[in-house]
């Protein structure tokens, strides 16, 4: 229903107050929320980052002007509701993303997800994988979550992508993490991930210009093998993404966000992710609603999106 048969204010909780069900089943997309966040190391909060996405994402409407994208007419979607985890175990909770993505993946959906912290991204690559293989990938965020291990846990939201790597989910000659900066322990928090061949594109290599050359460069290295979108919201500056756990400065700019995502249309999109929102580190409710319209622009670079 338009925004103005029923105030945008009003109707579903759902995500852009699409239509709820309770499975896969007859859906191109599926939407939902995996409200984990005992994989962080510091700050936690991301537990509660689908339910203010999804408030907030009220005031999405469902034509993309500069794009002509209308993914409500192009595709059958559906919000799926949240992955029922464990809040105290987080190995427990690993094994139900998983078994809970083997369905969705079974109904024939692909998957536009909510997090959480980004340990989820690993129980979905996992999923997705027993149907296509080795996957390409395009990673923005702060930080390359390629750690062997924290405090002696080998699965965290900082470990995720050298897991994906060594468990052959992720090819890394088709994988580019983009906006990677600040401090860390040692070289090997950025180097590890070039040694495995991925392109590692830093906000250094960002600042100041357009990433559509960038991100034109991205498709010829994905080809038309399938390829996963992870967006960690801190890839972003905290000046337009305060809320998150893990915020850094000199991030990327929020249109960077949107060429980077807008330049994964062409693609062979099979998922997608936004993970890592923490509302309430941002009271004013921006970083759900820039997350809100994120996950829109996701939904219009799924291949088959109708364009003006």
């Amino acid at each position: 229903m338009g925004g103005n048969e029923m105030p945008r204010f009003a109707g579903p909780g759902t995500l852009f107050r699409l239509p709820a069900q309770d499975s896969a089943d007859g859906l191109d997309i599926a939407i939902m929320g995996v409200p984990l966040d005992i994989g962080t190391s510091n700050r936690p909060g991301a537990r509660f980052g689908p339910r203010g996405i999804r408030a907030e994402s009220v005031l999405v409407r469902p034509y993309g002007m500069a794009t002509g994208a209308a993914p409500f007419d192009s595709f059958q979607i559906a919000d799926i509701g949240d992955v029922a985890l464990n809040t105290f175990n987080l190995a427990d909770s690993i094994g139900i993303i998983e078994a809970h993505y083997d369905r969705i993946v079974t109904a024939g959906a692909k998957t536009l997800s909510m997090g959480g912290d980004h340990t989820v991204t690993l129980p979905i690559l996992r999923a997705l994988a027993r149907v296509h293989g080795p996957m390409g990938l395009v990673h923005v965020d702060a930080h390359a979550d390629i750690n062997d291990e924290m405090f002696g846990e080998r699965i965290t939201h900082g470990t995720i992508f050298r897991r994906a790597i060594e468990e052959g989910l992720i090819d890394p000659k088709r994988m580019t993490q983009i906006g990677l900066r600040a401090t860390g322990y040692s070289a090997e928090d950025f180097d590890w991930s070039r040694q495995q061949g991925v392109r590692v594109v830093t906000a250094e290599d960002c600042w100041y210009q357009s990433l559509s050359p960038l991100m034109t460069e991205v498709r010829d290295r994905i080809g038309d093998q399938p390829v996963y979108l992870s967006f960690d919201i801190d890839g972003l500056d905290p000046s337009v993404a305060p809320g998150t756990g893990t915020p850094e400065p000199a991030g990327l700019s929020s249109s960077q966000g949107l060429e980077i995502i807008r330049g994964v249309f062409g693609c062979n999109l099979i998922g997608a992710d936004l993970v890592e929102v923490a509302p309430q580190y941002d009271p004013s409710g921006n970083t759900a609603l820039l997350a809100a319209n994120l996950l829109f622009e996701m939904l219009c670079s799924f291949p088959g999106c109708k364009r003006r």
